[in-house]
């Protein structure tokens, strides 16, 4: 839920984002259908969408805890086993010596430059479900549920803001970063 409202708040404040959105349901899905799980792999755009969402407004923007089982050194620092180590994940994220703009939300760039990188742990650069042995176990199962749940509520109904007025995407401290956004929404009519 976290990352569907992230991705909403975004969508909203770039609004040409939206409309791209938009016309990908459009044209792959059409408007005299529902969506189907099996449209999500046509909807590329979509998938670069949530991924840029995720990076930009992580869920829980650090990792779980870490125990260092013995001494060792990391970037030049002696660490004791024993030391607990929290990864600040929104931080690799928003890196500017790896992504160009990294405070713009900017879809394109998982289209291009950073086509190969996933969102599994696999590249550091991006680890929103975590990664190695402590990664999240839900991540194939979160990740096709919020892609089918955004486009099937894009796919349903316009979004807008009250008086189109921008999102305040100032987020909060706690176990999670939750943003609450009043939307407005249309239905999309079907043609049947």
């Amino acid at each position: 839920m976290v990352t569907l409202t992230w991705t909403l708040s975004l969508l909203l404040n770039n609004r040409q984002v939206l409309k791209k959105v938009y016309e990908e349901l459009d044209q792959y899905v059409g408007k005299g259908r529902l969506l189907d799980e099996s449209d999500i792999n046509n909807l590329v755009y979509l998938q670069a969408t949530v991924k840029e969402a995720m990076r930009l407004c992580p869920a829980g923007p650090l990792s779980g805890q870490r125990e260092f089982t013995e001494d060792c050194t990391v970037g030049g620092y002696h660490v004791p086993k024993g030391t607990w180590l929290l990864v600040n994940l929104w931080k690799i994220q928003t890196d500017p010596r790896v992504w160009a703009d990294p405070m713009e939300f900017k879809p394109e760039r998982f289209l291009t430059t950073h086509k190969d990188v996933d969102v599994r742990g696999q590249q550091f650069e991006l680890m929103p479900f975590g990664s190695g042995r402590r990664a999240c176990p839900g991540i194939s199962f979160g990740l096709q549920m919020t892609l089918l749940t955004l486009a099937s509520f894009l796919h349903s109904f316009d979004v807008t803001t009250q008086e189109n007025a921008p999102v305040d995407m100032t987020g909060s401290i706690g176990l999670t970063n939750i943003e609450l956004v009043k939307l407005g929404s249309r239905h999309r009519p079907f043609n049947q």
